[in-house]
């Protein structure tokens, strides 16, 4: 398990991401522009995530390895997607969720091993 003081940074990123992400759906959202649509969805799938993350590490979850490794993937996906459009929450949001993402591959190593399946 890591030092709740390594988990940190990783924690602040994530609030960082997960703020971001909102202002970004929620000005895709109300542009009513439809091509924003699956940058607005993909801005709320990743919210989601960041939130699930911050709980697992603020908790020392022994699965909060296995929240970073899809939080850093689902942020690089939300990240890209956003990159594809000139507005300016856009751009907040693939810087936020980029460094999110590189803070979680950090942890993202630290997984819960799974044991034997159950029949």
């Amino acid at each position: 398990m890591s030092d709740p003081d390594d988990l940190a940074p990783c924690l602040k990123a994530c609030a960082e991401a997960l703020l971001a992400t909102r202002q970004c759906a929620n000005a895709c959202i109300r542009s009513g522009d439809r091509t924003l649509e699956a940058c607005a969805l993909l801005d709320l799938d990743c919210a989601a995530l960041c939130e699930a993350t911050i709980s697992a590490l603020s908790l020392q979850s022994p699965h909060h390895g296995d929240f970073c490794a899809l939080c850093a993937h689902l942020c690089r996906a939300c990240a890209q997607e956003c990159a594809k459009h000139p507005h300016a929450h856009c751009r907040r949001c693939a810087e936020a969720c980029l460094a999110c993402a590189k803070a979680c591959d950090q942890h993202a190593g630290e997984r819960h091993p799974l044991g034997t399946a159950v029949e």
